[in-house]
């Protein structure tokens, strides 16, 4: 996107005639400089779609007040997976946008705009079955920031009843473990301390890159799980990425999301237990308590397993932290269903919790399935959710009052200067004062922590969502992993 320098002329008076919009882009026209605006876009539920829609309306009036007053074209383009499923739609409605690209499309880019150039509409949403992005580096746009994100696969092969990603993401593939481990690389020499593995099915990944692994035995499914395709035999597996990523840096903490719990080997488990760097925190999306409603939900997987899975996962990584997803209201919903997912909200004590309404997406569920719970009824049931999860994450977090935490600086409170804000081991918020402290090795003077400091706090106090304490010394990771 080229900057416009604003001209003189960009203060212009304002008329009676012009519309508020007008009015607005007429005073403050310098800040809008932008000759392409591109949004990227998701499709998982329709108040993230609504928002793209009422931004679009926004862009309308500044994309008519550019060709009017300042004689120069603005082209919009929709990316991702909106462009994915609406494509049709967002072409037609007033001709607003210019530029439509699938996430599977992104090098297309310079052609479409190109197109749009010209004064034509320019769209390709075409879904991939090998396109990764793996040559290209994303650029870090934040100066010295101690966690980044590295996408490791795309798409989804699970196709859940409710879920539109495997439509709108294509089908799985995995980036080669070269490219992945190139990344991570640069990423700890810049100064990351933690990185997060991403993929819409992270810990299903599967390298089939290198010719003498394409034979290997598929690895087995947790214990009571099944998937509605059949096993993928060969290519390396996500067990041999973790743990070739976690040799990179042993001051770099991993994490990876979102997985699904079918993927979770023994040798997966076992690796987070040895490996000090990588974090003992794993998401488990259950998105219901109710096996009824988990099998018309496709899940492959029953409660009882769950939460067989639940602890074992605790029994092999002691003092894990646990997050989840779950979804009020799905299709078919009885209360009796309901009141089981408040049951397992209760009885797996969950540290954090995403929870959703039900939102209709064009999947299998809109087509065989009726959305018959009211939106009421859905508000209701969510609010029920969030009250018991936040009641059982207080008591976990609770439980960690006076313990001492390992916690990553990320920078000052969003609340007061005064203080500092980090994540522990767990993923969990953790606030302290912003004062002198000790180095662990006590080879240096008092010094006040800075982002990407690892510090050890006593926790004092704890929430749902946040833990408080005192810091007492600065460390690193491997030091504080050889304390216990």
């Amino acid at each position: 996107m080229t900057p416009r320098s604003p001209g003189p002329s960009c203060r212009r008076a304002v008329t009676p005639g012009q519309s508020s919009w007008m009015r607005f882009f007429s005073l403050f026209c310098p800040s809008i400089q932008a000759d392409v605006i591109l949004l990227v876009t998701c499709s998982i539920r329709e108040k993230a779609e609504q928002a793209i829609w009422n931004r679009l309306r926004h862009l309308s009036a500044l994309k008519a007040w550019r060709q009017q007053q300042a004689g120069s074209p603005l082209r919009i383009g929709i990316l991702g997976c909106m462009a994915e499923r609406l494509k049709e739609e967002i072409l037609h409605r007033e001709k607003l946008v210019d530029i439509v690209a699938g996430p599977d499309a992104y090098r297309d880019l310079p052609r479409l705009l190109a197109v749009a150039e010209s004064g034509q509409q320019a769209a390709n949403v075409l879904l991939s079955l090998d396109e990764t992005y793996a040559d290209i580096l994303p650029v870090q746009t934040s100066a010295g920031g101690t966690t980044a994100f590295v996408s490791i696969m795309r798409g989804c092969d699970n196709m859940c009843s409710y879920c539109i990603v495997p439509f709108t993401r294509g089908r799985e593939r995995s980036r080669p473990i070269a490219s992945i481990l190139q990344e991570v690389r640069m990423l700890s020499d810049q100064g990351v301390k933690e990185v997060t593995l991403l993929g819409q099915n992270v810990n299903s990944f599967r390298d089939m890159s290198e010719v003498q692994f394409q034979s290997a035995a598929a690895p087995g499914l947790s214990r009571g799980f099944s998937t509605v395709y059949r096993a993928k035999p060969g290519g390396l597996r996500f067990a041999h990425l973790l743990d070739q990523v976690s040799r990179i840096d042993p001051e770099m903490r991993i994490r990876f999301t979102s997985p699904h719990p079918k993927d979770f080997p023994d040798e997966v488990l076992q690796l987070i237990q040895e490996r000090h760097n990588i974090c003992k925190q794993l998401h488990l999306p259950a998105q219901s308590g109710s096996t009824r409603v988990l099998e018309a939900m496709r899940r492959g997987y029953t409660r009882e397993a769950y939460l067989e899975l639940v602890h074992h996962v605790r029994d092999s990584i002691p003092g894990v932290s646990l997050s989840s997803d779950f979804i009020a209201g799905f299709c078919g919903e009885t209360e009796e269903d309901h009141q089981q997912t408040v049951s397992l909200l209760q009885d797996v004590r969950y540290n954090v919790g995403f929870l959703f309404a039900y939102s209709m997406r064009e999947t299998r569920a809109f087509h065989r399935l009726q959305d018959d719970v009211p939106a009421e009824v859905k508000q209701r049931r969510l609010q029920e959710l969030i009250t018991v999860f936040r009641e059982e994450a207080a008591r976990a977090n609770e439980a960690m009052v006076g313990q001492c935490q390992l916690v990553l600086v990320e920078g000052p409170s969003k609340r007061s200067a005064l203080e500092l804000c980090g994540r522990n081991d767990g993923n969990i918020k953790v606030i302290f004062p912003d004062a002198e402290v000790e180095d662990a090795a006590g080879c240096q003077a008092l010094a006040r922590a800075q982002p990407g400091d690892y510090v050890l706090v006593k926790v004092t106090s704890a929430s749902s969502q946040t833990l408080r304490g005192v810091p007492l010394r600065r460390t690193t990771l491997s030091r504080s992993a050889a304390c216990h």
